[in-house]
């Protein structure tokens, strides 16, 4: 690990990405007081994890890639003895168990045994028992490894509803989640961050400018000679396939150039079929950023 520096917000809901080794599970351990930095300062609501590692640990809920459960304990009794583990008053645990169980979907399971329990409800264990003492910040490393379509959606609901009281940092390689889910991502390889943005401003700075897509049915050479008449064309890709034109327009400009694009090949004739804007994912960025690619 180097140089990485980093923040979260309260209320905020942050990816934290990476290839495997690049220290994604080594940083969130330190964050969590499970392993001693060798060097740095890492604080928590301004507590410094070394120094004050109880007081930090009471503010934090992790929930680590591979959840170690109680199987053979139901689910009730054993968030009671979680809860008594963290340090929650008697006086309360009762309430903040029942308070769980509400958040994380678990009431219909509360008496059943953890190990009938299906992988996604384990899940849901294991985020429970990683909030059952009200923590300012939840850290969820992959929480949804191992989940089925079906259970993915509602582990991602759960954690959208979560974040309305609480701060949440995820690491998962299921980018489609973290493009769903979060408002910002951090991006490391190698021990450095390369990355830190909102989501919204991810696609712009990757894939600055704006990808149109079209097919339109006509003479080739007039297509291409129409199209590179518009203003801020950086490349045009031509592909005839039959009677259609299948065409790929990149536009040094952040403005939507549909309309202007339409227009064009309206006024000569062009019959049209298709034209779009191409988003990029997460998952394209992502491959851009460590792949070394613009940055």
């Amino acid at each position: 690990m180097a140089d990485v520096s980093f923040s979260v917000d309260h209320g905020e809901v942050v990816g934290f990405l990476g290839p495997n080794g690049a220290g994604k599970t080594t940083t969130m351990r330190i964050l969590s007081g499970y392993l001693s930095p060798s060097g740095g300062t890492v604080l928590v609501d301004g507590l410094d994890v070394s120094r004050d590692g109880l007081e930090v640990r009471s503010r934090i809920g992790y929930l680590p890639e591979s959840c170690p459960l109680y199987t053979d304990m139901r689910v009730r009794d054993y968030l009671r003895y979680r809860a008594k583990l963290k340090g929650v008053a008697r006086r309360h645990r009762k309430s903040s168990v029942d308070r769980v169980l509400e958040e994380c979907g678990l009431e219909d399971v509360r008496n059943k045994l953890i190990e009938h329990l299906s992988k996604g409800y384990r899940q849901r264990v294991g985020i429970a028992d990683a909030m059952v003492h009200n923590p300012g910040l939840l850290i969820l490393d992959e929480p949804t490894i191992g989940l089925d379509p079906n259970q993915i959606v509602e582990i991602r609901n759960l954690i959208q509803r979560l974040s309305s009281h609480h701060t949440v940092l995820i690491s998962s390689h299921i980018l489609s989640e973290i493009e769903a889910t979060c408002d910002r991502v951090i991006v490391i390889d190698r021990g450095r961050i390369l990355e830190t943005c909102k989501m919204a401003e991810l696609e712009q700075r990757w894939f600055p400018g704006c990808d149109i897509r079209v097919e339109a049915k006509g003479d080739v050479e007039e297509i291409r000679s129409r199209l590179l008449e518009l203003e801020d064309v950086d490349t045009l890709r031509i592909d005839p396939q039959g009677d259609w034109v299948s065409v790929a327009l990149q536009f040094d400009t952040e403005g939507d150039p549909r309309e202007r694009v339409f227009e064009c090949l309206n006024e000569a004739g062009v019959p049209i079929r298709e034209l779009h804007r191409v988003r990029h994912s997460l998952e394209e960025a992502f491959v851009n950023m460590t792949s070394g690619g613009k940055g």
